[in-house]
């Protein structure tokens, strides 16, 4: 079984495609896996696996830990672009998300005022107040959405929850008002025999009335970069999703590939 990529709490620097150099903070367990989507095609490997043992950290943990790599990245006269969170499943699930968002924008602003800070998220606890706060207050607030048609959402992601959908999600979004980056996984495939592909015109027409809905600050469309654990997953060519973002260019949407 695919399992955690991640075992430290804190981790890399590494060189993210879409972000440069990443300082990783991983706020789920760092044996196991905790998160409110199963996805197919999560590097992390299926919720299955188990939360582990270890737990997650504690704000102080994280922020005692973050500082010393800061510290000793500083010291050593290290580059770094942006601190990112994302890790072994959810960030925002952590209980003090906010309070960690607080201290990481103290140290941050301490050892590396020029770097952004980043939040990889689901979109799952964005209703939450203080979650909605956090995430306003960093740089770089990245949301997700795979699909904006339910059905083909939820064979995708697998959300924990029987309520979440796609239509009730891009209110959601909306919400930020513009303060949101939106990130789109497009691939296609077969899990348990039934097809998948969030290519199809169908698919694309629906996030961009989804995307001008939301108004995001940027849209990040890509395609599979590692193994996946669902093996019967096809990644999109570069070629196609070059395609894919002219098509939402063209509708005066801001578009990345990577």
């Amino acid at each position: 079984m695919q399992t955690v990529l991640f075992h430290e709490t804190i981790f890399g620097p590494i060189h993210s495609r879409r972000l440069g150099t990443s300082l990783g903070v991983n706020l789920t367990p760092t044996d196991g896996k905790i998160c409110s989507f199963d996805c197919l095609y999560c590097e992390a490997g299926f919720n299955a696996q188990g939360p582990g043992k270890t737990g997650m950290p504690t704000r102080e943990q994280v922020r005692e830990r973050l500082e010393a790599r800061l510290r000793q990245m500083k010291e050593e006269g290290a580059s770094l672009d942006v601190i990112t969170f994302s890790g072994n499943g959810e960030p925002t699930l952590h209980p003090d998300f906010e309070g960690v968002i607080d201290d990481t924008i103290m140290l941050r602003d301490k050892y590396y005022p020029e770097v952004k800070i980043s939040v990889l998220s689901n979109s799952t606890r964005i209703t939450d107040p203080a979650v909605a706060r956090a995430l306003r207050r960093v740089d770089n607030n990245i949301l997700k959405l795979d699909s904006a048609i339910t059905p083909t959402m939820r064979m995708i992601d697998r959300p924990n929850s029987p309520a979440f959908t796609s239509e009730g999600v891009i209110d959601q979004l909306a919400a930020f008002a513009g303060n949101a980056i939106i990130q789109t996984m497009m691939l296609r495939g077969s899990h348990d025999g039934k097809p998948i592909d969030n290519t199809t015109p169908e698919e694309i027409d629906a996030l961009i009335r989804a995307y001008r809905t939301i108004h995001p600050r940027q849209v990040m469309l890509y395609s599979i970069d590692r193994r996946t654990p669902e093996q019967a997953l096809v990644k999109v060519p570069r070629e196609e999703l070059e395609q894919i973002a002219a098509k939402i260019r063209a509708e005066g949407i801001n578009v990345t590939v990577s």
